[in-house]
């Protein structure tokens, strides 16, 4: 056998791993290490394990260690680092030679697009003294469509069929976290390859296993034993947005329409292209219990062209996500018509706010857009105060009545007919009333909130068929069933008590949303006050009817921006497509179990989830557990969403994803899904706050990151169980540090005693809702320099607006004369440096100077020159590029402006020290010390 040093180019040295028994190769200018010789001939090199070690000369007998700063090299040719202080090699002094940066650039929906890079810091070619632009340079290290490649992409493929890993395509790499910092781009790339056995599938469909935006799994290579997984300490779970939004250029689910809907007799499973057909085609083998089944009767029949047909051109057979028209035997009764029944509070603080009037003139200006294309949609209007307010809405008349019911501890509803009507046949009269609301309670005096006797009497309205309430309330709920005090205490805040203040202060929510559920009746919360609303409380209604909570704190419609928001809001809601009387299961291959479920539904039996309605864009997280060795090559994990459109047709949506499955712990790591694992960790740590205290959920959450580090240090480094000066994780998951200290920082579980309740609590709404492309910068926000950006950004290029180059979030970027773009999906923060020169504010603010521009909330201005309209244009793709109805606000911040917008702002940099809070550095620190203390 040669001898490694022999062989190595120069750069590399060999290690012999004890327990692996093959040698481990190092790059000792980065201290990078991988079990891949850095050259052609593998096999002479890793041997087959044996238990006698080559000699001892073969190899150094000490790791190398280099410090973040002795790493120059590494950054020129493998990692994509940002220019700046910290983040690489140090800024040239004067007369110095540029250093070359690869960088690439965003553009599109997440898609990378080859672009130049922007200057440096203090090289601002608009705004600052002109400087020489350095070379910008096309991305290394992305191939076509924006995939990343490993440096010497072609080398490396070359010897993939020698390698042990290359058999399954996996390929480790370590990084050291204290060398390597967060890069933005990292979160753009796709999740690790799904590399199947051969002959796994039946179709060579590149669409054959589902896109991540349906279903990711944390980990692409399923261990084949709970005491492997158990190994790697990572979280096994399912990650699922079954009706995510299609936008142009996405591919549309298929859509079955014979009704031939073929499932395995005994675990119920859908056919789909991971199955086997034998007995000549006539039977087909269940890919998760290997039953034999037969082929239904007309698979291979065209029923359009009456005619027989190609079995392979089936979309069940060709796609990961497709649809099936149900037959009857799927209803239990005739397909319900999509239902809303609007619930408005006309108290005092609603009519003073412009919430009643906006919401009017919403709903009027939508009602086109409402789904109602077969003419069955069915609508009602009740107001409350204090008491409740009918609108009888006669059929072909303009005309509209109200009734008032003032005993709220009896619910009765006055009038059995014209109170749900059809919004076709009744249109004149329902944009009469919506006209004429708003002046109908302009003098309304009354303060108090009967929110209670509301819903039970839209219940009474709807329950015979189901559907959707919208509820829109501006107080607390003060009267009558569901009553609510005010415990907001100040002084409760950040103490271990503080966590009561998250869980309902009334079972009657609860209950009350169970009833709904059961009924088939979804509950969506527009909540308004300039108060405490108690928003903990309100939201189980959402959470268990599978509805959605949207807040809007200290709501006042004559600001233009929160009247916009909220219409735009409100608006796609109303047009949003949904599906009513949902429900959900996820089956698995033998020996996997759905163990637990986070997100909006109600758990109806042991896996069986109830959605009276399915909005787009929610998400849901399912932990999965292995009860017993998996003996099988793959694995099948499908989802099943049975439903009836809003058009009256009861549909199925089947999403099936297909895992190798390995024994290989460093496969596992190789394809862990960083993406993933930060979303179900999100679930579980709002869930850990609720049952247990925050604290418990924020030492969940730095605890899963120690195990997983120690884990993969014990397993995938020379070091084993000794103490380190380095931090490994394998590259794929290099940025879950950062993703969890984002979420640390996250409004939802921040350790803090100036978090208002009603606003920690709408945040751990959003975090066990929304879908993983909304999720990431909510917690991992994104931050562009606007003032220096190429030319080409905010200009349209091939994938839409030319985004600029994502920053690390960190206040270290931020410039004195500069502009910057913050933003995480909900707030847009455009932070202004106070050296700012007078010509970069006339041309984005029209005004003269820096003094006369003021700070908050704002609408920015788009004026005849190309700098406005490109950082508007900018602004408009961050509010437009991810998916989900939200539309940011967007807030001038000066950089010597109002302290708590000043604070707000630099909260999104996580990497930086806040309060208690640790920096990016410290918190890599204080991991290192737990990974090596806990070793010893």
């Amino acid at each position: 056998m040669a001898s490694p040093a022999q062989q190595l180019p120069p750069g590399w040295a060999a290690e012999w791993d004890q327990n692996a028994q093959r040698y481990l190769f190092i790059e000792t200018a980065t201290g990078r290490t991988q079990w891949e010789p850095p050259f052609s001939d593998a096999e002479s090199i890793n041997p087959v394990p044996s238990a006698s070690p080559p000699p001892a000369a073969s190899h150094h007998g000490k790791r190398r260690q280099y410090a973040a700063g002795q790493t120059q090299a590494y950054y020129g040719s493998e990692t994509v680092v940002p220019p700046g202080p910290g983040y690489g090699p140090a800024p040239t002094q004067p007369g110095q030679q540029q250093p070359q940066l690869f960088t690439p650039g965003l553009s599109g929906d997440g898609q990378f697009a080859q672009q130049q890079v922007g200057a440096q810091p203090g090289q601002a070619p608009y705004y600052a003294p002109a400087q020489a632009e350095p070379e910008y340079i096309n991305a290394p290290g992305f191939g076509q469509g924006g995939a990343y490649q490993q440096p010497g992409v072609g080398a490396l493929a070359d010897q993939f069929s020698q390698m042990n890993m290359a058999q399954k395509g996996l390929r480790l790499f370590t990084t050291n976290l204290l060398a390597a910092p967060p890069d933005p781009l990292e979160l753009h790339r796709p999740p690790p390859d799904i590399v199947l056995p051969p002959n796994s599938c039946l179709s060579n469909s590149p669409f054959a296993n589902a896109d991540s935006s349906y279903q990711r799994c944390t980990v692409n290579a399923i261990p084949t034993s709970h005491s492997l997984l158990q190994k790697s300490k990572l979280p096994l779970g399912l990650v699922i947005t079954p009706y995510r939004s299609i936008k142009e250029g996405d591919e549309p689910v298929p859509l079955v329409t014979d009704t031939v809907i073929a499932r395995c007799r005994r675990c119920r499973t859908y056919i789909n292209p991971y199955v086997q057909f034998i007995d000549g085609g006539n039977r087909w083998r269940c890919c998760m219990c290997s039953m034999s089944n037969e082929v239904p009767q007309l698979f291979d029949w065209d029923q359009v062209r009456n005619q027989p047909g190609d079995r392979w051109a089936r979309a069940e057979l060709n796609h990961g996500v497709v649809e099936f028209v149900a037959p009857t035997e799927y209803m239990v009764r005739p397909p319900q018509p999509a239902v809303y029944v609007f619930l408005i509070d006309v108290s005092h603080n609603a009519i003073q706010s412009g919430m009643v009037a906006t919401a009017t003139r919403t709903i009027l200006e939508n009602l086109d857009r409402i789904p109602n294309e077969d003419n069955r949609t069915k609508v009602a209007f009740v107001a409350f105060d204090t008491s409740l307010h009918f609108f009888s809405l006669p059929a072909g008349s303009p005309d509209s009545s109200m009734l008032v019911v003032s005993d709220i501890d009896d619910v009765f509803l006055p009038k059995p007919t014209d109170l749900l009507v059809n919004l076709t046949e009744s249109r004149p009269a329902i944009e009469n009333l919506l006209s004429r609301l708003n002046d109908m309670f302009q003098d309304n005096h009354t303060i108090g909130s009967a929110l209670g006797p509301a819903l039970q009497a839209a219940f009474k309205l709807m329950a015979h068929i189901g559907g959707k309430i919208q509820v829109l309330s501006a107080s607390l709920p003060s009267i009558g069933a569901g009553a609510l005090k005010n415990r907001e205490d100040p002084k409760v805040l950040g103490t271990s008590k503080e966590s009561a203040l998250l869980q309902a202060a009334s079972p009657f929510y609860k209950t009350f949303a169970i009833e709904c559920s059961r009924a088939q009746v979804s509950v969506d919360m527009f909540l308004f006050s300039s108060g405490y609303q108690d928003v903990a409380t309100l939201a189980c209604l959402p959470h268990y009817t599978a509805g959605h909570t949207y807040f809007y704190p200290a709501f006042n419609a004559s600001r233009t921006e929160d009247a916009i928001k909220f219409a735009h809001e409100f608006g796609e809601v109303l047009a949003m497509p949904i599906m009513l009387e949902a429900v959900m299961r996820v089956r698995a291959s033998k020996n996997l179990r759905m163990s637990a479920f986070h997100g909006n539904f109600f758990v109806r039996s042991t896996d069986l989830l109830a959605m009276p309605s399915v909005p787009q864009d929610l998400s849901y997280a399912i932990e999965i557990q292995i009860e017993d060795n998996i003996t099988a090559p793959f694995v099948v994990l499908q989802t099943a969403v049975l439903h009836t459109t809003c058009y009256g047709e009861r549909r199925i949506r089947v999403i099936t994803t297909a895992l190798p499955t390995t024994n290989n712990l460093s496969e596992i790591f190789a394809s862990a899904d960083q993406v993933a694992i930060a979303t179900l960790l999100s679930n579980k740590a709002v869930e850990r706050s609720l049952t247990h205290k925050l604290e418990d959920a924020r030492d969940a959450v730095f605890n899963k990151m120690v195990e997983i580090l120690s884990a993969y240090k014990a397993s995938m480094t020379a070091a084993g169980a000794g103490a380190s000066a380095q931090l490994a994780i394998s590259e794929n998951l290099k940025m879950l540090p950062v993703l969890l200290l984002g979420l640390l920082k996250n409004v939802g579980i921040r350790q803090s005693a100036q978090i208002p309740p009603d606003l920690r609590a709408y945040a751990q709404c959003l975090l066990t809702a929304l879908p993983s492309q909304l999720l990431i910068p909510y917690i991992y926000p994104t931050f562009y320099s606007l003032h220096n950006m190429p030319p080409e950004c905010g200009t349209v290029g091939e994938h839409g607006i030319i985004m600029p180059q994502p920053l690390p979030l960190t206040s270290e970027r931020l410039e004195r004369h500069g502009l910057f773009l913050i933003e995480d999906g909900q707030t847009i923060f455009l932070w202004v440096g106070r050296d700012a020169v007078p010509q970069l504010i006339t041309d984005v603010f029209n005004l003269p100077n820096y003094e006369v521009l003021r700070g908050g909330k704002t609408t920015l201005p788009v004026l005849d020159n190309p700098f406005s309209q490109r950082v508007n244009a900018v602004i408009q793709k961050t509010r437009e590029m991810r998916r989900g109805v939200y539309y940011p606000h967007l807030y001038v911040v000066k950089e010597d402006g109002e302290p708590p917008l000043r604070l707000w702002a630099l909260s999104c940099l996580i990497q930086d020290r806040a309060d208690v809070l640790p920096s990016y550095q410290q918190f890599i620190s204080q991991l290192r010390d737990k990974v090596n203390g806990s070793s010893y």
